[in-house]
Order: structure tokens, then C-alpha cells, then sequence
């Protein structure tokens, strides 16, 4: 028997929804748990999130808008698991909000593709906290407030459990025992290793690897990709699940734009563009044809840029369905003629009207280290240099680097595009398109970014980590982004869901499995 420092039942790597899920299921059923995380605030990817967890009113339907959406990268019974979770999560939600006293808003809302099975989603989001400011509580983040709010609530709920956290408290590596089961792990806290024993389980709950640049390289083509919130997220559960033996999945797949990128280095992250809303290409339209009926009149969904590439070519479709998840998938192209990647970085492109119009750039971030707000007139970012001006198409080539007849045919016809409203080139949306009316013009460099990767360790039904034989690892769990289910096409707020789905039957998991474990001596 080997000896540790400590021992509890379950011990849960990672402190975002998916580990804070974890946790009190765990707890709830009866478990001493220990929640760990590297950083010194938790929250993790999460707290920037829009906080909308998926939700569905019939789980036959969402399973067969799943399994279309994921092409064969998943096996049915966890798509199952998956859709059955999210017709339940929403009361899920409601019992940790009474915690906070908070207020849940349950609205439906169509799926991002016109699959079939679309229109039974929707999402169960914390509406309200009462005396909770996300500016004044988590100043060190910058994001959509309803993930703020959710993390408050998740927050109460771990407290109220009196569940053990340890921040700045980092996960080294997994432990086996003579069966070859996960049987606990080393940690390090202010320089000193500690072995600490999980009776039931370890789970890991630490996210994927969009902060670390070794592992972007092995597993995508494109280089760079910019993070576009947080540096925790380093691989460190996938790396130390490899080391036991589990199998890996989907780690092509992350959940990414293109956006702009801030001249100073010390700012490491990506800047994703402002009006960058969802929408579904099946949905009514309002009277006039031009904007999906879910959108308000106050929010014009006109894009009033285009994206070229290093030459002055426009080559993609700037406002798919789900911009934030597949606009960067145009800029992959590699020229192995040149060596080079003509389109990273590409250059966004507008004029004069929608400069004056609003921000173009919405920063998000969960970082203690850095502090920037985007200015609501442009005026800031175009004195740093991350926007640049033109006064005439000769100089807006030269900013670019691209040929003055390349540039201007390329403008022209988008403009003839916009006058006929439609897109022949790459199939934009009508009510998305907006001339570009300049000079003045103004451009700023763009580059793929990563909000979330969606590979790691595959889990079966039970969230148990698989080798590479599909035989559980005993004793080792994962939960949330790290190994999503999603390898095709995400769906907005489906890695929300996973969290919470995924992390309650870990928790229950390890649990039941720490009140069969026989005892240690410590």
C-alpha cells in the first residue's frame, strides 16, 4: 500500500462549472471532496461564458440533431446520455439557484443548424443575483455576464456543502495502484508536493488545451491560434490522463473565430469582433426579410466588414450560422508552394460609417494580470495601432501589402453583391451585408482564435476515461471540455450542459465507488 499525505473520498481536478458540478454531486451523495484548482481564482473558462446552458424539450429530438451535428465522432449511447441530461438540467439549475436566491430564465431557442430535431432546444440561464456585481465581485474578468452569474451561484452551492477548495494548488500526476487503477494523486501547493489518496476517483475537470502552444502545433495545421480568454487551460488533465493510458478524441476540434489581436504582447488574447450573434439559418424572418425574428429591432445584425486575405482576395463567408464556432475554419489553408499561410493573418475591412457606428471589438478575459477595455468610439485601439486607417484604397493596399487592382476589384464586386443582396462568391446572408462606402477605410489584422478546445481523453456514458482498448481506467472520471463529446459542430451552450450533465454522473460515479473502497492507512 503505498503512503499519502491525506486522503478523501474524491478528489475533483479543475474548478469551472464542470468541477464545481462535480463536486457537489459528490457531496451530496455522502463524499469528502476535494476541489482543486492550478490558478488563483477559479472559474476558469466558464466565468466568461454566456451562461446559457442547453436545455431541450424533447430528448428523442435532440438526440437526432446531435448525431448530425457530430457525423460519427461520438458513440449514440453518450449523444443519448447528452439529450436525456439536457431535458432535466434545467430543474438542475433551478435547485442550485435557490442557493443564491437567484432567478432562472428558461427560453427556447433553435440549434445553429437546420437539422432536424432544431427547434426543441433552449437554454436555462441565472437571470439575476440578487446583490451580486459581476464588475465588483470577479473584477479580474471580462465576459458575458451570465456566465458571471451562474459561477456565483455554482460558488454558493459549493459553500453551503462545505466542500475543501485549494486554489494555486496545481495537479502533477496521477498515481496507480498495483491493479493499475487510478488510486489518487500528486500535487504541489507553494513549491511542496503532496500525495493525497481518492478512494472513489479522481475526475478531471480541468479543461482543454486552448493556452497550450506545444500541443496546438502536434494536433492542427493552422498556427498561430490565439486564446481568446484564459491561460489556465494547458492540457494538464489531458497529459496526465495519457500518462495512465487513456485514449484520445476529437483534439482536431475547437470552438473558435477569427479575431483581432492587441499590438502589446503582455495582452496574450484574442479579440473577437463585436456583433458576432448566432443565428439559424431555418428561422422565420421578421416582415420585412431581412433579420432571423429572435433578434430585436435594436440589434442590427448588418456586418459591416469583409475579410481578405494577404493578397486582397475575399475568400470566406464572414457570418456563418455560428460565427464564434467555425469562422476561423477558412483560414486554415496552408500554400505549400509559398510555405506560408496566405490567410493568417487575414485583414478585416471596413469603412468611415462603421467605425462612428459602435465598438468593433469585445474583449473577454479571466485574467488578474491584465486590464483592457475596449473603447466604445475606436479611438483608443487606432491610436494603439490594432485598428489602422486609410484615406484612399492606394494606401489601405499598402497597409495589407496586396496589389491597388487586387484590392479594388475585390471591394467593388462586394459592393455589387450588396446591391443585388446576395452573395454569390461565399453564400453570405442577405441581411448580414453592408457596403463598404469608404475612403475613409480602415483595417486590422485578424487571426484564428480558440475559445475552447473540444478533444481529450475519451469517457464512456458513465464519464469513466477509456484506453485505448475501450476498457475503463478505474478510478479516473473526466467531465466538461475536456473530451466533449462535440467532434463535428458544436452547439452554443451543448460544452455548458456537458458540464453540468457530465459532472453530476462523475461526482455520483466516484462517490459510489469510494463507499466500496477498501481503507488506507495514511
Amino acid at each position: 500500500m503505498q503512503a499519502y499525505d491525506e486522503t478523501f473520498d474524491v478528489v475533483v481536478v479543475g474548478f469551472g462549472f464542470a468541477g464545481g458540478a462535480t463536486a457537489i454531486a459528490a457531496a451530496d451523495r455522502g463524499a469528502r471532496v476535494l476541489l482543486l484548482e492550478k490558478m488563483p481564482e477559479p472559474g476558469g473558462i466558464s466565468i466568461c461564458s454566456a451562461g446559457g446552458v442547453r436545455t431541450t424539450s424533447s430528448a428523442k429530438d435532440a438526440l437526432v440533431y446531435l448525431r448530425a451535428t457530430n457525423a460519427g465522432t461520438a458513440p449514440d449511447d453518450l449523444l443519448r446520455v447528452l439529450a436525456e441530461g439536457m431535458r432535466t438540467v434545467g430543474g438542475f439549475i433551478e435547485q442550485l439557484a435557490a442557493a443564491s436566491g437567484a432567478k432562472v430564465s428558461h427560453v427556447q431557442a433553435d440549434a445553429n443548424y437546420p437539422f432536424e430535431g432544431f427547434r426543441s432546444f433552449g437554454f436555462a440561464t441565472i437571470a439575476d443575483v440578487p446583490g451580486f456585481d459581476p464588475r465588483r465581485d470577479f473584477p479580474h474578468v471580462r465576459g458575458l455576464r451570465g456566465g458571471a452569474r451562474l459561477f456565483k451561484v455554482v460558488l454558493d452551492n459549493v459553500a453551503t456543502r462545505a466542500i475543501e477548495v485549494r486554489l494555486s494548488c496545481r495537479a502533477l500526476e496521477l498515481v496507480r495502484g498495483p491493479a493499475g487503477d487510478v488510486e489518487g494523486l500528486v500535487v504541489e501547493k507553494g513549491g511542496s508536493p503532496r500525495r493525497i489518496r481518492a478512494s472513489g476517483g479522481v475526475v478531471l475537470a480541468c479543461g482543454g488545451f486552448e493556452a497550450a502552444r506545444d500541443m496546438q502545433i502536434q494536433y492542427w495545421q493552422e498556427k498561430p491560434v490565439l486564446p481568446s480568454a484564459y491561460l489556465g487551460n494547458t492540457g494538464d488533465g489531458i497529459r496526465m490522463a495519457q500518462a495512465v493510458g487513456a485514449d484520445l478524441w476529437h483534439m482536431w476540434h475547437y470552438h473558435g473565430s477569427y479575431g483581432l489581436r492587441h499590438v502589446d504582447p503582455r495582452y496574450p488574447y484574442g479579440i473577437r469582433p463585436t456583433r458576432f450573434r448566432d443565428w439559424t439559418p431555418g428561422a422565420a424572418l421578421d416582415p420585412e426579410g431581412e433579420i432571423p425574428a429572435f433578434f430585436t429591432a435594436a440589434q442590427d445584425m448588418r456586418m459591416p466588414w469583409i475579410v481578405v486575405d494577404q493578397t486582397g482576395r475575399r475568400y470566406m463567408n464572414e457570418y456563418p450560422p455560428y460565427v464564434t464556432d467555425t469562422g476561423h475554419r477558412p483560414m486554415i489553408h496552408f500554400d505549400p508552394g509559398t510555405q506560408t499561410y496566405p490567410r493568417i493573418p487575414s485583414y478585416l475591412v471596413t469603412d468611415g460609417p462603421a467605425f462612428e457606428r459602435h465598438a468593433l471589438g469585445f474583449p473577454t478575459y479571466n485574467d488578474p494580470g491584465v486590464d483592457f477595455e475596449w473603447s466604445p468610439d475606436n479611438r483608443r485601439e487606432l491610436e494603439l495601432g490594432i485598428i489602422k486607417r486609410a484615406d484612399s484604397l492606394e494606401a489601405l493596399a499598402a497597409l495589407i501589402g496586396a496589389e491597388v487592382a487586387r484590392l479594388r476589384e475585390t471591394i467593388e464586386r462586394w459592393n455589387r453583391l450588396c446591391q443585388q443582396s446576395r452573395d454569390e462568391d461565399h453564400g453570405r446572408e442577405s441581411w448580414s451585408m453592408a457596403v463598404l462606402s469608404g475612403p475613409p477605410f480602415y483595417a486590422a489584422e485578424v487571426w484564428p482564435t480558440v475559445a475552447n478546445t473540444q478533444g481529450g481523453p475519451i469517457h464512456d456514458s458513465r464519464q469513466r476515461v477509456l484506453n485505448a482498448h475501450g476498457t475503463p481506467i478505474g478510478g479516473l472520471f473526466a467531465a466538461g471540455e475536456i473530451g466533449s463529446v462535440f467532434g463535428h459542430l458544436y452547439l452554443s451552450g451543448g460544452n455548458l450542459a456537458e458540464c453540468f450533465i457530465g459532472g453530476r454522473i462523475a461526482g455520483a460515479e466516484a462517490a459510489a465507488r469510494a463507499r466500496t473502497a477498501p481503507p488506507c492507512a495514511e
